[in-house]
């Protein structure tokens, strides 16, 4: 196989792995596409595997998104309000990221993974409440937290597993 078609089944497989990762779990569709766009599918920078992943999770999320929308899985205004606070981060993120050096990035995500790895492995307190409500407590953790999602994807082209 010549480089060009053997770089173009390396990156269909990717996408499969991580898009099915994404559907799976719901999440880490990214942390699996920016190392396989730069490490397997050899893509030289990157800027643009880190790119590049935003938009192929992106298009991944949304059809996962509406799989939950018809089981009734999603609390729109919830959504909505993270959706926003996380735009303003994810334009923050990704201004700050292009100033960064590609190679430091790649750094910086991998110990962010890392990070991520332990904290999902701590133990979790379930809540007593099933049901979730924006009231003014809620609202401002959703602002807080949605920003800081937004800032993260931005910077390294993850966000669904946040």
């Amino acid at each position: 196989m010549t480089t060009g078609i053997l770089q173009d089944v390396l990156s269909v497989l990717s996408g499969i792995v991580s898009g099915f990762m994404l559907g799976l779990i719901g999440g880490g569709g990214s942390v699996l596409a920016v190392p396989m766009f730069a490490f397997v599918v050899g893509v030289p920078n990157p800027h643009v595997a880190i790119g590049t992943s935003a938009l192929a999770v992106a298009a991944n999320a949304v059809m996962n998104l509406i799989t939950h929308a018809r089981h009734g899985n999603v609390r729109w205004l919830c959504a909505a309000v993270f959706a926003g606070a996380g735009i303003v981060g994810a334009f923050l993120g990704s201004t700050l990221g292009k100033s960064i050096d590609g190679h430091l990035l790649l750094a910086l995500f991998a110990c962010l993974m890392v990070v991520v790895g332990i904290l999902m492995l701590r133990k979790r307190h379930k809540s007593a409440r099933a049901e979730f409500s924006l009231d003014r407590t809620t609202l401002t953790k959703v602002i807080a937290i949605g920003f800081a999602t937004g800032a993260l994807s931005g910077l390294f082209g993850i966000g669904g597993g946040f």
